[in-house]
């Protein structure tokens, strides 16, 4: 019916003879059946074709790249399949809030079939990272009280900064090993930086990452999880049965959580140890460490270990991309590096070690990290899975239970939204006037499934910085060189970012 009517006008003699608000009726089913559109309408590569590009040209390493491509060809609503899992692209802000302001009381990040399968066959307790529904909310909402709140975080500033001291030793160090003091790939040595750091967050306890000689069951530790994040996407891209066939993949994933998860529980056991004894001796127990804090909330030990075991690996690329990638672009920016390092002198007045309080009022500090962060979000894409009902995304409505993936690398270096979207530019956040979409660039997600530990990384980052600035004035090793990133689940420098490290 709609189809004839696309040839008949509303002063054809036809209508003239019906009721108005029949012809009301009538256009408004029209207009319904040209808006509302299913899943099979969404435009997108055969599953062929998409394995095609993605293996043939530059592996999994270049999934940012392919949502700038899948957006410029199909448009901001895409889907394509990946092994055995389907997935709706959304690479534009509007519609990514739309998604997100229909996920529900208990949102579900992604499926992380793989990392579930692992916990299963292990007997392990689901963490914060992989529970849904009110096992996830409760455990949300108990680590949330000594994760997001401004006040319980600067708790931690002092433990941190003992961290920060560290890191400018080793820092140090490495460039006095090196010929023009260059520290060679700085990644590597953040990497350790952001274990150490949410080490003592978790555990009030040093694990040696910082150290000349690091102890070699850390370094092992280090290796499993970058072993585990490697195969995640590719034991997830398999369908399970071919885990028997082709079985190195799932191998290799189980050997490092196995680790990860014995590391964790070695250190957790370590603690409760020395807490069981001083209140055996009548002492009185105080502690600023979220082990501690859990074992208060009366948590299960099973549930202790599966959610610190997820903790520490969650916040380490974050420190460790974020702060790479800035030192990174400040080197080559040395007129934003000169002004960075005159807030900071401006505030500290003489002082050498920041607090929490002083790192906040830093505004060119906070334009640095957020235009890092939308230039290179440790997460270029982030998911959501609605699993109670359909939801409708722009035109389509998107059946419950569909992997809905949000594009932010796409959208956060899009030209309509961003001027000179690949350029370092940390002035335009702070433009009066100057506003952009607030989904444009939400590197730590939104709501209820945003980053627990948003406000503690983000604090040693700006407390990392702001030492490493005082100390030091950084350098490209070889100006003119450039790094891109890559995709190894989250997003990391393709090659080693070489810094020279010269004395203020």
């Amino acid at each position: 019916m709609a189809q004839s009517l696309k040839v008949v006008s509303r002063s054809s003699p036809l209508f003239r003879c019906l009721p108005e608000l029949w012809v009301e009726s009538i256009f408004k089913s029209e207009n319904v059946i040209k808006r509302h559109k299913s899943l099979a309408d969404v435009p997108g590569p055969s599953a062929f074709s998409f394995l095609t590009d993605l293996f043939c040209r530059g592996g999994l390493s270049r999934l940012h790249e392919l949502q700038l491509e899948g957006k410029a060809k199909y448009g901001p609503v895409w889907k394509a399949s990946f092994g055995p899992i389907l997935t709706v692209h959304v690479a534009d802000p509007a519609l990514i809030e739309q998604v997100l302001r229909q996920e529900g009381k208990y949102p579900i990040r992604s499926d992380l079939s793989s990392w579930k399968d692992y916990r299963l066959c292990r007997g392990h307790a689901y963490g914060l990272l992989t529970a849904e529904g009110e096992e996830w909310q409760q455990l949300r909402s108990i680590l949330g009280k000594h994760m997001m709140k401004p006040k319980e975080v600067e708790t931690y500033s002092s433990v941190l900064n003992d961290v920060v001291g560290d890191l400018i030793k080793k820092i140090n160090y490495q460039r006095n090993q090196n010929p023009n003091q260059v520290v060679r790939d700085i990644s590597s040595e953040f990497y350790k930086f952001g274990l150490e750091g949410i080490s003592s967050v978790l555990f009030e306890s040093r694990i040696g990452c910082l150290e000349t000689t690091v102890p070699k069951e850390t370094e092992r530790f280090i290796q499993s999880i970058n072993t585990m994040f490697m195969m995640t996407l590719l034991t997830m891209a398999m369908p399970k049965f071919l885990h028997r066939i082709f079985r190195k993949p799932w191998q290799k994933f189980c050997e490092s959580w196995d680790y990860m998860f014995e590391f964790a529980k070695g250190h957790i056991d370590q603690r409760m140890a020395e807490v069981a004894k001083k209140v055996s001796q009548g002492e009185t127990v105080e502690g600023k460490y979220l082990t501690f804090y859990l074992a208060q909330e009366k948590v299960s030990m099973k549930s202790i270990y599966g959610n610190v075991t997820e903790l520490l690996l969650a916040g380490v690329d974050t420190i460790s991309s974020t702060l790479s990638w800035s030192l990174y672009e400040l080197a080559r920016h040395p007129e934003i590096q000169s002004a960075l390092y005159t807030e900071i002198k401006d505030v500290l007045q003489g002082q050498l070690i920041p607090s929490a309080s002083e790192v906040a009022r830093m505004p060119l500090m906070k334009a640095v990290v957020k235009e890092v962060l939308r230039l290179y979000p440790v997460i270029p894409g982030n998911a959501r899975v609605i699993s109670d009902r359909d939801i409708q995304v722009g035109e389509y409505t998107i059946p419950k239970k569909t992997l809905i993936t949000l594009c932010h690398y796409a959208t956060s270096r899009d030209e309509k939204i961003f001027s000179n979207p690949n350029e370092f530019q940390p002035e335009r956040w702070l433009k009066k006037g100057e506003s952009h979409h607030p989904y444009a660039s939400i590197p730590f997600g939104f709501g209820k499934r945003s980053c627990i530990g948003r406000r503690i990384a983000e604090l040693e980052v700006y407390l990392a910085l702001a030492r490493i600035l005082t100390h030091f004035e950084v350098r490209p090793e070889q100006p003119g060189t450039s790094v891109k990133p890559m995709t190894r689940t989250l997003l990391v420098p393709e090659k080693e970012i070489n810094l020279q490290f010269l004395d203020r």
